[in-house]
């Protein structure tokens, strides 16, 4: 992953993305660079425009990053609400112990 990081890094800096560019990048994040793992990022990328694909992944990604629904603020059903939630517990802590103690009976 540090090499993709490192190709996104240099375009993000407008630097062109070769083996002397991603190999001063790596080196500089402490990475260790090796050279056949740089070859074949090189060769993957070929013919590819990093900005254009981040620029349609954005517009992908950009409908997943909708606000969430706002919180039903409590009015005249406050009281309703709560009882329904405690409706929802269900089992109380006792009829549970209860059951329990049938498992090791």
């Amino acid at each position: 992953m540090e090499y993709v990081y490192g190709a996104l890094l240099l375009n993000a800096a407008g630097k062109p993305i070769d083996e002397k560019g991603l190999s001063s990048v790596l080196s500089a994040a402490g990475v260790s660079p090796d050279a056949a793992q740089i070859k074949a990022l090189l060769a993957s990328l070929e013919g590819v425009n990093l900005t254009e694909v981040l620029a349609k992944a954005e517009t992908f990604a950009a409908p997943a990053a909708a606000p969430a629904a706002p919180e039903k603020k409590e009015g005249k059903g406050g009281k309703k609400e709560e009882e329904e939630k405690k409706e929802e517990k269900g089992v109380s802590e006792e009829e549970a112990a209860e059951g329990l103690s049938a498992l090791f009976g």
